[in-house]
C-alpha cells in the first residue's frame, strides 16, 4: 500500500478511535437533575459547593460547574438554561449586567430578571461590597484613610481585577467621581492584584469586604466618601421554570436565605484561601454548624484521580478536535492547491480563524453552543485548521513540475495523480502540519476550563485562584508531558510512513 494510504487511513482511524476513547473516558452520564454554576472566584465557588449540598439534602442530584468564569457569562448561562441557579450580587446586576438601562428600569431587577426567565428566590444575608484596599503601614505613612485623598498622591500604583476595569461602577467611574490623577492603573486577575500590593509592586487594588486577604495580606479599606459604591448584597438567582421541574431542589436552596452573615462568609473564604481546606469542606460544615443540616459524605478527589480524570477530559477535547479538523482541513488544502484564485481565499479565511484571541473565541461560541466541550472544541477545531490547511496546500504546490508532466504524460487521471503521486510526495508536509496543529491544541486545550469543559486548564485555574504552585503545577505539567508524547508518536507515525533516507529528507526540509 502507498504512503497516502497509510497516512489516510492513519488520519481517519485516528481521529476515530480518539473521538470514541476520550468520549468514553469522559463518560456519559444522565443529565443531573440541578446544575448550579459559580464564578471564577473563591467566595463564589464556595456559595455554589453551598446549593449543591443543599439541593441533595433533599434527595436531588445536582452539579456543580466550578469556577466558570465572570459575570457575564454565568448570566448568560443561566438565561440560556446552562445552569439553574448561582449567586450573585446587586450592585453587579445594576452596574455590569443591567448596566446603562434608564434608573427607573434598572431599578426593578425583579422585572428585568422574571422577563429573561430567572428569579431572584431572596438575599443570603449578607454583603460582598466593593472598597479599595491599601497596605496598612504604606497608608498610613502617608496619611490616606479616605478615597478622596489618592487626589494628592498621583504618583501611586493601582492594580486592579479585569472585571473592576471594565464595569460601569469601576474604575473609569470612580476616577471620574473622585477625580483621581493616577495614571499607572492595569487590569490584573484578582488574585495576582492582591499579591502584587502584597510585594510592594503596586500600592492599591480593589477588594471584596469578605476577602480573607484583607486582614491577611493587613490591608486598609479606605472609606469611600462620596458614596461612589453601590450595595452588593448577595441574591440567590435561579430559572423560574425550576419551581415546576425541580420543586424539592428550589425549596432546599431557599433555606440558606437570611442565614449567612459577613462575619460567616468571610471565615469560610479565609478556610478555603488560607487554610488550604477544600471547598466542599467548608460548605458542609456550615450546613452542619451553620443550618442544623445533616450533609453527605464529602467526597475530595485525590492527586491520582484528579490527574486521570483532567487527562481523560484533555484527550477528548485535543482528540476530536483535531480529528475532525483533519478530515475538513486537508480536503481545503487540496481544494486550495488545485485552485488557486480560491485557494488564497481559503488561506485567508483560515488565517483570519487564527488570529482570534483565544479567550475571545471561547466568550463567542458560548452563547451559540453553551457551557461544557463544546465552545472549546470548536474553537480548537477552528485554531487547527490553519496549520493543517496550509501544509497541505504547501506540499502540493512544492511538487516539482517535472513529475506532473511525467504523470500527464502516462495518461493518469487527476484522481489518481493524487493519490499516486502528489498526496504521497506531500505526504511528509501534511503530517508536519497535522503535528503542529495537535502539539498547539494541547496547550490550547487548557484554556477549555473557562468554559466548564475542564481538562488540564482546570487545576491550573483554580491553582491560580488558591495561589496554590502545587495546584498550578498539577495541570501544567501533564500538558507539558502531553504535548512531548504527542510530538514523539508523530515523530514514529513518519518513520513508518517514511522509512529511511525518504524520512529524513523529509526532516531536513522542516
Amino acid at each position: 500500500m502507498s504512503a497516502v494510504r497509510h497516512l489516510s487511513a492513519l488520519i481517519v482511524a485516528t481521529a476515530l478511535l480518539l473521538a470514541v476513547l476520550a468520549g468514553g473516558c469522559s463518560g456519559s452520564r444522565e443529565a443531573p437533575r440541578v446544575v448550579i454554576a459559580s464564578k471564577s472566584f473563591t467566595e463564589s465557588v464556595i456559595l455554589g459547593e453551598l446549593l449543591a449540598q443543599l439541593a441533595a439534602t433533599e434527595g436531588v442530584a445536582p452539579r456543580h460547574r466550578a469556577g466558570l468564569g465572570g459575570t457575564q457569562l454565568v448570566f448568560n448561562a443561566l438565561v440560556a438554561g446552562d445552569v439553574d441557579a448561582y449567586v450573585e450580587y446587586t450592585g453587579t446586576l445594576r452596574y455590569q449586567v443591567f448596566a446603562g438601562l434608564d434608573e427607573a428600569v434598572e431599578a426593578d431587577l425583579a422585572g428585568l430578571l422574571a422577563a429573561r426567565g430567572i428569579g431572584i428566590a431572596g438575599e443570603l444575608g449578607f454583603g460582598n461590597h466593593y472598597a479599595l484596599g491599601m497596605p496598612e503601614a504604606r497608608a498610613e505613612a502617608l496619611g490616606i484613610r479616605r478615597i478622596s485623598d489618592l487626589v494628592d498622591h498621583p504618583a501611586l500604583v493601582f492594580r486592579f481585577s479585569n472585571e473592576f476595569m471594565g464595569r460601569a461602577d469601576g474604575w473609569t467611574a470612580l476616577r471620574e467621581r473622585y477625580a483621581l490623577p493616577q495614571t499607572d492603573v492595569r487590569g490584573v486577575e484578582h488574585d495576582i492584584a492582591y499579591r502584587a500590593v502584597a510585594s510592594g509592586l503596586a500600592d492599591l487594588t480593589d477588594v471584596y469586604t469578605t476577602d480573607a486577604e484583607i486582614a491577611h495580606y493587613r490591608l486598609r479599606a479606605l472609606d469611600d466618601d462620596r458614596g461612589h459604591f453601590p450595595r452588593y448584597d448577595a441574591v440567590l438567582l435561579y430559572r423560574l421554570e425550576l419551581a415546576e421541574r425541580a420543586p424539592a431542589a428550589l425549596t432546599a436552596l431557599r433555606q440558606v436565605l437570611g442565614r449567612l452573615d459577613e462575619t460567616q462568609m468571610t471565615a469560610m473564604n479565609a478556610a478555603v484561601k488560607l487554610e488550604g481546606r477544600a471547598e466542599a469542606e467548608v460548605a458542609a460544615a456550615f450546613l452542619r454548624e451553620g443550618l442544623g443540616l445533616s450533609p453527605g459524605p464529602v467526597h475530595v478527589e485525590g492527586r491520582t484521580s484528579r490527574v486521570l480524570a483532567r487527562t481523560a477530559e484533555h484527550l477528548f477535547l485535543v482528540g476530536v478536535s483535531l480529528g475532525v479538523a483533519v478530515l475538513v482541513a486537508v480536503p481545503l488544502g487540496i481544494f486550495a492547491a488545485r485552485r488557486p484564485r480560491l485557494g488564497q481565499a481559503v488561506l485567508g479565511v483560515v488565517g483570519v480563524g487564527q488570529t482570534i484571541p483565544a479567550l475571545a473565541l471561547l466568550v463567542i461560541m458560548v452563547p451559540v453552543f453553551g457551557i461544557g466541550p463544546m465552545p472549546a472544541l470548536v474553537a480548537l477545531f477552528v485554531y487547527s485548521l490553519l496549520p493543517i490547511v496550509r501544509n497541505t496546500h504547501a506540499g502540493l504546490t512544492g511538487i516539482q513540475s517535472s513529475l506532473l508532466e511525467s504523470a500527464d504524460a502516462l495518461g493518469l487521471p487527476r484522481s489518481a495523480r493524487l493519490w499516486r503521486i502528489e498526496l504521497p510526495l506531500a505526504a511528509p508536509t501534511v503530517l508536519a502540519g497535522i503535528k503542529t496543529a495537535a502539539v498547539i491544541n494541547v496547550g490550547g486545550a487548557t484554556l477549555g476550563a473557562l468554559v466548564g469543559a475542564g481538562g488540564y486548564g482546570q487545576p491550573i485555574l483554580t491553582g491560580i485562584r488558591l495561589d496554590d504552585t502545587a495546584l498550578i503545577l498539577e495541570g501544567a505539567i501533564p500538558a507539558a508531558l502531553l504535548a512531548l508524547l504527542v510530538q514523539g508518536l508523530f515523530e514514529r507515525g513518519e518513520r513508518a510512513l517514511l522509512p529511511g533516507p525518504r524520512f529524513r529528507r523529509a526532516a531536513r526540509l522542516r
